[in-house]
């Protein structure tokens, strides 16, 4: 079946860095686009980023451009979020997301993993 499983979140001082990743497995991973989505405290989640399939294309939402980057290795199933200058607005659960058609399209979260950016 289908998993995604994030991983590398935690405790980080504002202006520091962390890279989280996400592994996915029971799909062909290099033929679908990914997504990474946030959700901080009562609010909605809300998409972070996206990158192709082949990953030669990538889309970052506003609040997070020129400090997050998306990048992906398809010979290890990874899909990655490096995020620098991290802010303490950065602070949610950040969840890995694949839209995939085994025998019909459905869509798949990960478990999220929790960042939290303070001092």
């Amino acid at each position: 079946q289908v998993q995604l499983v994030e991983s590398g979140g935690g405790l980080v001082q504002p202006d520091g860095s962390l890279r989280l990743s996400c592994a996915a497995s029971g799909f062909t991973f290099s033929s679908y686009p990914m997504r990474w989505y946030r959700q901080a405290p009562g609010k909605e989640r809300v998409l972070v980023a996206f990158i192709t399939s082949t990953g030669g294309d990538t889309n970052l939402a506003d609040a997070v451009k020129g400090r997050f980057t998306i990048s992906r290795d398809n010979a290890k199933n990874t899909v990655y979020l490096q995020m620098n200058s991290l802010k303490p607005e950065d602070t949610a659960v950040y969840y890995c997301n694949a839209v995939v058609r085994i025998d019909r399209w459905l869509e798949y979260w990960g478990q999220g993993t929790q960042v939290t950016v303070s001092s």
